[in-house]
C-alpha cells in the first residue's frame, strides 16, 4: 500500500522525457515498407503520451476513490501524509491531527489495510 501510494505521489509530478517528439532527422539503412500507412514520429509520440496519461490518470483515480471510502480519521491520515506534494513525516502528520504517537500508529495500521482491501492489493503470507 505504501508502494502505492509512493507511485501516486510520483504520477503527480511525472513528466516523461522519452516521450517527447523527435525534432531532428534520422537516418536508416533499411527502406521503408509500401504500406500507404503515413508514420510520424510526432503522431506516435502523440499517441503514446495519451495511452500514458490515461493510464496515470486512471491510476490516480482508482487510488484517490479508494481513499475515499476510508473512514474519516483514517482518509484524513493518509491524505496528509502520503498525498500531498511535499512529504511529512509521521510526527508532524499526529502532532497536527492532535493524536497520540500510539492511537496514530494503529490507526495507520489499520488505514492501510482497509486501503489494501478497497484496492484489491492484499497479499497473504
Amino acid at each position: 500500500v505504501e508502494r502505492i501510494l509512493d507511485n501516486y505521489r510520483l504520477y503527480l509530478l511525472q513528466v516523461p522525457d522519452d516521450m517527447l517528439p523527435k525534432i531532428t532527422a534520422g537516418f536508416s539503412i533499411v527502406p521503408s515498407s509500401v504500406t500507404n500507412a503515413f508514420h510520424s514520429s510526432t503522431e506516435s509520440t502523440a499517441m503514446k503520451r495519451i495511452e500514458w496519461e490515461q493510464k496515470r490518470n486512471a491510476y490516480l483515480e482508482r487510488v484517490q476513490k479508494a481513499v475515499n471510502r476510508l473512514p474519516a480519521y483514517e482518509r484524513q491520515i493518509i491524505i496528509k501524509r502520503y498525498m500531498q506534494q511535499e512529504p511529512v513525516f509521521d510526527y508532524q502528520v499526529y502532532n497536527e491531527i492532535g493524536m497520540s504517537e500510539r492511537s496514530y500508529t494503529r490507526l495507520k495500521g489499520k488505514a492501510f489495510l482497509n486501503l489494501a482491501y478497497a484496492l484489491n492489493e492484499l497479499i497473504f503470507l
